[in-house]
Order: structure tokens, then sequence, then C-alpha cells
């Protein structure tokens, strides 16, 4: 996306699911909202200086709902795919009235705000749907999740359980989306790393899966021209030996030690794996600045001063 000389750059912050949950709560909607505020009222003071592109998880919440209706025989099953565009709704309405408001506090009372159903199309061949390994749902304890009827993965929060998570291969919605930023909309979209789709002839069908929203994200950033991608969780950034003693979060990593890192198992696949390769793939291919950050440090994290920064070298 070409940008006119007066336009401004264009952020893409990702939130994740969790981030509207906190440890130890049980996620009512009043604690939802609440914990959005923190992320949203920053989101709104950085809408000043740019035009902002709103993505958030689902995990918590689509996991919920799997639960909500596996305790029901009275009405039929709903497919996974269709329990996430539900989330992508019911998501984008929490994020959009809360950033509405956070924008009337500011004075802001004419900027235009749109949260947009996203499908995303994945490869039916990816060998991910033979592996189930995206945690969506509450946590467990060992003891629980050894009697539990689906598989479960050990995250820092407990165990939880995995659905299928293709990756992403293009966003749907990015000529919408591109032109909507255009004409000064903030856009909230890929909600839950968008509906999974696989193409059948010209048309599509839904599949059952839950992409991850960080790689749906950086593939989004790059096919609308994001200059800035940050990813707002719940820990600092990114730590090497994390949970450990010699825990030590970085400030600057280069893709080359990031690539190391992997290697040498310091990510978990159920939490920091697939943000550090959403910042390398974001990066790698182009991008300008990938940021993994705190919830509440967006703001010092546009402004070069909090979380971990990736570097093209």
């Amino acid at each position: 996306m070409k940008k006119k000389a007066n336009q401004k750059p264009v952020l893409l912050v990702a939130l994740g699911g969790n981030a509207m949950i906190q440890k130890g709560q049980t996620g009512t909607v009043e604690e939802q909202f609440e914990n959005l505020k923190i992320p949203i009222d920053q989101i709104a003071r950085l809408s000043k200086d740019y035009r902002i592109i709103i993505t958030h998880g689902n995990g918590p919440q689509v996991g919920n709902l799997l639960l909500q209706q596996e305790c029901c025989d009275t009405v039929p099953r709903l497919p996974l795919e269709i329990l996430v565009a539900q989330t992508q709704g019911q998501i984008g309405y929490m994020i959009e009235s809360t950033l509405d408001e956070a924008l009337m506090a500011l004075g802001i009372n004419s900027q235009p705000l749109v949260s947009l159903i996203s499908y995303v199309v994945v490869d039916e061949t990816d060998k991910a749907f033979k592996s189930p390994s995206k945690p969506v749902g509450p946590a467990f304890t060992k003891e629980k999740a050894a009697t539990l009827p689906y598989p479960t993965i050990k995250t820092p929060k407990g165990y939880r359980r995995v659905v299928v998570s293709p990756k992403p291969v293009t966003i749907v919605e990015k000529r919408e989306i591109r032109t909507l930023i255009g004409a000064g909309f903030i856009v909230i979209c890929c909600g839950g790393g968008g509906i999974p789709v696989v193409r059948a002839g010209r048309t599509f069908d839904g599949v059952d899966a839950v992409i991850d929203k960080d790689l749906a994200s950086a593939c989004l950033a790059e096919e609308v021209g994001v200059d800035v991608f940050v990813m707002a969780t719940d820990v600092d950034g990114v730590a090497l030996n994390f949970g450990r003693p010699d825990e030590r979060y970085l400030t600057s990593v280069s893709l080359t030690e990031s690539a190391q890192y992997i290697l040498a198992g310091h990510f978990s696949a159920g939490a920091m794996l697939p943000k550090v390769e959403a910042a390398m793939q974001f990066v790698g291919g182009g991008g300008k600045r990938a940021v993994i950050t705190r919830v509440d440090r967006i703001v010092d994290a546009v402004a070069g001063k909090a979380g971990t920064e990736f570097v093209n070298i």
C-alpha cells in the first residue's frame, strides 16, 4: 500500500485473547471490558499519529464456546469455524465500543471505526490438520487434563485443550482493509486469526480449525503495508529460559539469533513461539518494525522504550 506524503504511518496492534482475561479471573464480560481499557486507551492515544489496525486472539473465548456447546445436546453443535466467527463479532463489539469511549474521552469525536468479519485462506494439505497444536479455553491441572476427552498441551498457564491450527496463506479481505485504512478508518479485523477457509473453485469452504492470530496478523501486515507491528501480550517481551532462575528478557534480537533460540527450544509452542515466528516473518519480508511487549506498554513499545524489537540482520 503506497502512502501519500501527508498520510500517517500504519500501526497494527495484535491483542492476545488471554490479555482480556487475566490470571485468576473467570473471564466474565465485566472483567474483559475492564481489561480491554488498558490496551485500548493506549491505542486511542496512538491514533493521533498512526493509522490503526487492531487484530485480536480468541483462545479463551472460543475454547469456552466449545465447552458450552459440549454441555448441551438440545441444540445442534456448531463447527469450529462458526465459533471463530462468533468470537469475531463478540470481541470486535467489545473492542469497538471500548475504543469509541476512549476516543471520545480524548475529544476525538469523528474517528470512523469498523469491525470486519475476516476470512483467512489456509492450505488444505497443511500437515497441521493431522496434529492439533493451538491452545484454547481454560487451563487445567495435570490431573484434570488426564481425564479430559480431548488432547491437551502444557502451557505456562497450565494444561489447555489443543485444536488444529494451519498456517495462514492470505487474508481474503486485504483489499477492503487497505481501502478502509486509506480512508482513515480504524479497522478491527482478523479476529481469532480469522475464519479459516480453503479454496473451492472460485469460492471458499470453512474448515474446522483455529488460526494463530499473530501469524495471521503478520500475513495481513505484509499484504496491506503496515509500518509498525506490535504484539501485546501478558509478559514484558521475549525471554530466554522463561520461568527459570536464569530467565533473561531481550530488548532487541536479530532474525539469525531468533532462529538459533528457536532451535535451542527457548520458546513454548503454545505461547511465545508463534509470536517470534510472526515477528520474523514480518521483518524478514521487509517490514520496518516488529515488537513483542506487555499489554500495558504498547505506547512505550511503539516509542522504542519497551518490549523486544526484531532486527533484520
